[in-house]
């Protein structure tokens, strides 16, 4: 569907959107944010992100949707998608890396050979096209002590480090929860995440933080961004719990997480990540950038 097609359908005629008790086979969406569709400007304070894999359309049709909103990046994808979405004047805010999956990530030295291997391929790509972070994880512990896949992670990034610096690219290591949706996943505390950045001591490493994730883990979301924003280069939307619209069917509140990651300077990408659950998703993503939009 496009983009006037997927908005028609719960928005005939109307110059104003307002979402409220709309019935889902599993929820019911509820929110007080009122917007107009396609005619409220952003305030371009914000600059705006989506990653693609919440969303089950062609990358085509999320780009022309993306870049009606007002939205300048679609992220989490390949080098292969980077000239589509070039294509509508979006950038790739964070890309992905190595295609060993979550689990299999640099805390583990039987992986170093192979994401060297990967990482040398995308780096170089990424600089040539403009893509200045690429997405890399810890792994699982699979009984490993979070200390010695500290060390494990450092000697493995490394050379990894070396060659992102060589080019301008920043390393971002996601923070992602270990107790719903990644069990076991390492790199599932801020504070072991600031403690690998120190250690690597580069401008080229930092941290993807995942607010969805951190909430899970740790909450006390603002005060955490607010004191270690130095160590985070991206970050990542998510309603909690479910991972669903960031309005007010969840429990935080995302315009005042917004101003604190503003108000820290920070001038990167906010990307929405939540897998809509509204009836339309489209709409979902639209309220979840003005939510942001502070």
């Amino acid at each position: 569907m496009k983009r006037r097609q997927l908005l028609s359908s719960t928005a005939k005629g109307l110059g104003a959107i307002t979402i409220a008790s709309c019935s889902t086979k599993n929820s019911t969406l509820i929110t007080d944010h009122t917007y107009t569709a396609n005619k409220e400007k952003l305030k371009g304070d914000v600059n705006h992100s989506v990653c693609k894999w919440c969303y089950n359309m062609p990358l085509e049709e999320l780009a022309e949707a993306a870049q009606e909103i007002g939205i300048k990046s679609i992220e989490i994808i390949d080098p292969k998608d980077w000239p589509v979405i070039k294509n509508y004047g979006l950038e790739c805010g964070m890309s992905n890396g190595s295609n060993l999956g979550i689990p299999n990530g640099f805390n583990e030295t039987d992986n170093h050979a192979e994401l060297l291997r990967q990482y040398t391929d995308v780096i170089p790509k990424a600089a040539e096209f403009g893509v200045k972070q690429v997405i890399c994880f810890s792994g699982n512990r699979n009984g490993m002590s979070d200390e010695q896949g500290l060390e494990n992670c450092a000697v493995g990034l490394e050379p990894v480090i070396k060659l992102a610096e060589k080019h301008g690219v920043i390393i971002s290591m996601e923070l992602l929860n270990s107790k719903v949706d990644h069990k076991d996943y390492m790199c599932d505390h801020t504070a072991w995440g600031v403690e690998l950045v120190e250690k690597v001591a580069s401008p080229n490493f930092k941290l993807l933080y995942d607010i969805y994730h951190m909430q899970i883990m740790e909450g006390d979301v603002i005060r955490t961004i607010q004191d270690n924003h130095q160590y985070i280069s991206h970050y990542h939307t998510g309603g909690v719990p479910g991972r669903n619209e960031i309005n007010d069917t969840q429990e935080l509140y995302y315009p005042a997480i917004a101003k604190a990651i503003k108000d820290t300077g920070y001038t990167g990408f906010i990307a929405q990540e939540f897998i809509p659950k509204g009836p339309n998703p489209i709409e979902s993503l639209e309220e979840g950038v003005h939510i942001c939009d502070v």
